[in-house]
């Protein structure tokens, strides 16, 4: 197995990658995966608004966007079933032109629903639009993984975000200038284009080479292991149980954190005016400067050194809020704030998601990715949602934030330990190796 942990001998070695084929598919193939969640996201809420829909129908849209929290439920579908004539053209690119079509016809079906005649359809159609996407997710995710070779897992992770930030605004953007002069009908048409970057990435790249298939598909048992081979794969693991359990905690006290920023501005009395300047402008140039660091990074010092900087770092981030919540209202203090908890973010968004596509077996990389990828998320959005605004109130800011501080420690902790053991090298499949059993 390619020792992946090393890193590059050069800073320009760590460079050299962001301008491969296989970085640069990546960074088409996350435009495309941007779209869609625009599309039911804040761009269907204006539409919904400038239609006069009441604010509680409008929030309630918001479900659709759940989909994407069970991919993991069909994701077995993209690495098992062998799509008819045109899986010829191989297993991910024949899905990944089936699942951008679905996409496009979704977007078009929303497009031509009017929320002011029928509130229900729309709401199907928004539903349709996020299991099409959250397909397309899956087959671009697992595409992803195997057209990028070990060493390129952590730019390829960071071009894929370039990528989902530029698809996701620009779809949005393109939606409300086109909604002003042509009407929603057509925008909503005009953006279905977003699905071409990753089809055509697809058919000009070919079918990745690391590709495996997970069965000769002969049958019934076939198809079970496309569903149970997954997680028997996974589980066989030595030190299995410990990643997932690293998965589960490692973003806890982030998404605390992250969850009351917004309060925090309120309560300490900053404008709208002075949140979007710091909060939006600085915050999302200092999280796409944090996201080329991380793929940098990842090449220079190695897969584990670079995740447990990256854990740090996330876990220093929510310290400076403790800090800012101390200090009270300064405009110099939220920008140091937010620019370093985005500039964090955005290593740890590179470093850790090449991490978890590492830990991907190539017969099941549709199926683990999709699981792994739930699982880091589903406690943060599940558990600690609930409880932020409590926790605020009963310890305020200051004590909240170092709270936030110490739930980071058990992930960091665990991490440095499993290095110590050897474990981390021990739980990645073969996407981290050059050359995969078939």
């Amino acid at each position: 197995m390619t020792d992946i942990a090393k890193g590059s001998a050069s800073w320009l070695d760590a460079v050299k990658p962001y301008v491969q084929k296989a970085p640069l598919g990546a960074f088409f193939l996350g435009i495309s995966s941007g779209f869609p969640y625009a599309m039911i996201g804040a761009t269907l809420t204006t539409r919904l608004a400038q239609d006069g829909i009441d604010k509680k129908a409008v929030t309630a849209f918001t479900l659709a966007f759940l989909v994407y929290n069970l991919k993991w439920l069909w994701a077995w579908v993209v690495d098992g079933v062998h799509l008819p004539v045109i899986g010829r053209l191989g297993q991910r690119v024949s899905w990944l032109l089936v699942a951008g079509l679905l996409v496009m016809a979704a977007v078009a079906n929303l497009a031509l629903v009017d929320p002011s005649t029928s509130l229900l359809e729309t709401a199907y159609a928004a539903i349709l639009v996020g299991v099409a996407g959250a397909t397309f997710d899956i087959v671009i995710d697992a595409y992803r993984i195997e057209t990028l070779k070990p060493e390129q897992l952590g730019v390829g992770s960071g071009m894929s975000q370039y990528g989902w930030r530029i698809g996701s605004v620009a779809a949005g953007a393109l939606a409300l200038v086109l909604a002003a002069r042509i009407g929603w009908h057509g925008a909503y048409l005009a953006c279905a284009v977003f699905a071409l970057p990753a089809m055509l990435t697809g058919l000009v790249l070919g079918e990745p080479e690391r590709h495996r298939e997970p069965t000769a598909r002969r049958g019934a048992g076939e198809v079970w292991q496309s569903i149970a081979g997954p997680l028997v794969e996974f589980f066989q693991r030595r030190a299995a149980w410990l990643v997932l359990l690293f998965i589960l905690l490692h973003k806890i006290g982030d998404t605390l954190a992250n969850l009351t920023f917004r309060l925090l501005f309120d309560d300490m009395g900053y404008t709208n005016d002075e949140i979007a300047i710091y909060d939006v402008g600085i915050g999302f140039w200092a999280y796409l400067i944090g996201i080329f660091v991380g793929g940098v990074l990842y090449a220079r010092m190695g897969m584990k050194r670079s995740v447990l900087v990256s854990l740090l770092l996330m876990g220093v981030s929510n310290f400076s809020f403790a800090l800012l919540a101390a200090l009270g209202k300064s405009n110099w203090g939220m920008a140091g704030a937010i620019g370093f908890e985005n500039f964090a973010s955005g290593i740890g968004g590179v470093t850790v998601v090449a991490y978890f596509s590492a830990l991907c077996d190539l017969r099941f990389t549709a199926a683990q990715y999709a699981l792994i990828s739930a699982a880091a998320s589903i406690v943060g959005r599940f558990l600690t949602g609930t409880t932020a605004g409590a926790m605020i109130e009963r310890f305020g800011y200051v004590d909240f934030y170092l709270l936030t501080t110490a739930l980071a420690l058990p992930g960091i902790i665990l991490f440095w330990l499993m290095m110590r053991a050897g474990l981390i090298d021990a739980s990645v499949g073969t996407a981290a190796s050059d050359q995969p059993a078939a």
